[in-house]
């Protein structure tokens, strides 16, 4: 019958790690490099592992034939010779994890019940003083990655901008030009269609005109305005949530581009699905994207994207405009790289969203007409 054992680490040995793992204030410091902050943390979970071995009661049926067993040695604790690590299946600990094994003491201690209260007062301290010297060094370690972050700057930005929050933590300051377009704007978006109304008829009037400008005006209720993109003979019916100013975006598209316009309407470029996206709807939904990426519909913009949309918008009032024509453009190209079909109209329409939040964000972007995929619209 194996004896019960106990597995003990020196005063000496609990000193040196304290002194590695938690200097004093004035001379604590983080890793200097990713490798030297993983030796460290392996030798506090080494550590912590022994804290768990540290039971009065460990013999060896408790130890399970499947269970590795990790030992560093003790010349490696001051990172001078090389690391290695032992694995054995033997079905009991041999030794300790950190110290000299206990048949070179020449004995082993016996389990006395008396101590037990004492033992566990004493494993209650040393857990917790350990934990605390394990919850420093992650704190220590991740502000040395957080310095490598912050320290790469832009550069970090531009290389992996997916990573980073769209969420602005600064306070938002509108000049009162900034202000007084943003209102403007924001009541544009409070006009929802209504195809009862002349001026509105008038609108959608205006648009075929500029889309086919050598054919007759059909009714407002025609099977011919499927032909535009609108899903039913009724094009009233498709506005939903895009108000009226998802149809003032498709005529400042059709007047201000409009070779880009016809292009994307007649889908004269590329290589095309036989189930393609309709050109008007799209254009609707393309409007709701970006009042949802800008967060125009909140009191202040919260969003990177917004905030500097709002940037924008002081240069020029019809910023929004421009960066719907834009949008518009960069979603076909999209669909072209992707050889899309209709059914993967979200997919493409959420990554022109995230390009778009991507380019908005560029220090050199001082107008819309700075974006990167500016420069694919023809006028």
């Amino acid at each position: 019958m194996p004896s019960d054992r106990r597995v003990r680490v020196s005063e000496s040995t609990i000193s040196e790690l304290q002194s590695r793992l938690l200097p004093p204030l004035s001379t604590r410091r983080i890793p200097h490099s990713p490798r030297q902050g993983w030796r460290e943390l392996s030798l506090l979970v080494v550590f912590f592992r022994t804290e768990h071995l540290r039971n009065p009661r460990i013999t060896s049926t408790s130890m399970s034939m499947t269970n590795l067993r990790r030992r560093l040695h003790h010349g490696d604790v001051d990172g001078r010779k090389s690391e290695h690590v032992d694995i054995s299946n033997a079905d009991s600990l041999n030794e300790p994890l950190l110290g000299k094994s206990s048949s070179d003491s020449g004995g082993s201690e016996v389990y006395d019940p008396r101590r037990q209260d004492l033992w566990d007062d004493d494993r209650k301290k040393e857990q917790l003083h350990w934990s605390f010297l394990f919850s420093n060094l992650i704190a220590q370690w991740a502000q040395w990655l957080a310095n490598i972050i912050v320290g790469s700057g832009s550069l970090f930005g531009r290389l992996f901008p997916f990573s980073l929050d769209n969420q602005n933590s600064n306070p938002v300051y509108l000049s009162p030009l900034q202000e007084d377009r943003l209102n403007i704007l924001r009541s544009r978006l409070q006009i929802p269609f209504d195809g009862s109304r002349v001026e509105h008829q008038d609108a959608l009037r205006q648009l075929w005109r500029l889309a086919y400008p050598n054919r007759d005006i059909p009714p407002l209720k025609s099977e011919l305005w499927k032909e535009m993109g609108w899903q039913g003979n009724d094009p009233s019916t498709d506005f939903r949530g895009g108000g009226l100013i998802s149809l003032e975006n498709l005529i400042f598209f059709a007047r201000n581009y409009p070779s880009s316009f016809q292009a994307l309407l007649n889908k004269v470029q590329g290589q095309r699905a036989d189930w393609e996206y309709p050109f008007a709807v799209a254009g609707i939904n393309i409007s709701f994207m970006l009042i949802q990426m800008l967060d125009l519909q909140s009191s202040v913009p919260s969003s990177k994207s917004g905030v500097r949309f709002v940037e924008l918008l002081g240069r020029d009032e019809n910023a929004f405009d421009h960066l719907y024509c834009v949008a518009f453009r960069l979603l076909d190209a999209q669909w072209l790289v992707k050889r899309a079909s209709y059914m993967e109209f979200n997919e493409v329409l959420k990554s022109t969203r995230t390009q778009l939040e991507r380019e908005l964000v560029l220090e050199d972007v001082l107008e819309v007409k700075d974006l990167p995929s500016y420069t694919m619209l023809d006028k």
